[in-house]
């Protein structure tokens, strides 16, 4: 059984129902939240892929993981997950459904790690240069980072620039040696 394959199949098919339904942005944001619960509850997997656990108290575990009150495509989605035995494989099916759609959308994820908190509009302004370089939307995000030292480092798809006091530290020790 390849779970890259079997994920994919189905995010593939929940991107195309939801987007048949008008639904693929709020099916998105529930995807988001469900593939963060995972990251963040490590113990949902295992309630989850617990095979005593009824399907009725998994769906509303999942519905719960994915936001609470879902749309009628996600619980739908979720119920075929379990009537299939799929469950196992409910951490990637959503996050394969986030690179569909992100695809789809022509969107990247961009990320500033600074050394003190910026401003929102130094934030907004990073953004901006980022989309005009990649001519498509930016989900970015921001971290402080205090080992950085200095400057900053900036990811987006595989774009890496890093202008840490950190790193040109290390650059200068490595021409010294």
């Amino acid at each position: 059984m390849d779970i890259g394959v079997i994920s994919m199949r189905y995010a593939r098919a929940l991107l195309k129902g939801s987007t048949d339904a008008k639904v693929e942005e709020q099916v998105y944001q529930e995807m988001q939240t469900l593939a963060e619960s995972y990251v963040q509850v490590p113990e949902l997997r295992k309630t989850i892929d617990n095979p005593m656990i009824e399907k009725s108290k998994k769906t509303a575990l999942l519905e719960a993981a994915a936001g609470g009150k879902v749309c009628d495509m996600t619980r739908n989605f979720i119920k075929l997950i379990l009537d299939e035995g799929r469950e196992k494989m409910t951490q990637f099916m959503a996050n394969s459904y986030l690179t569909l759609y992100r695809q789809q959308k022509n969107i990247i994820r961009g990320k500033l790690a600074t050394a003190v908190p910026v401003s929102s509009d130094v934030e907004t302004k990073m953004q901006k240069m980022v989309e005009s370089r990649t001519n498509g939307t930016v989900e970015f995000s921001t971290e402080v980072n205090p080992e950085i030292l200095g400057g900053f480092i900036l990811e987006y798809d595989t774009d890496r620039l890093d202008t840490s006091v950190k790193s040109q530290l290390k650059n200068i020790l490595k021409e010294l040696s």
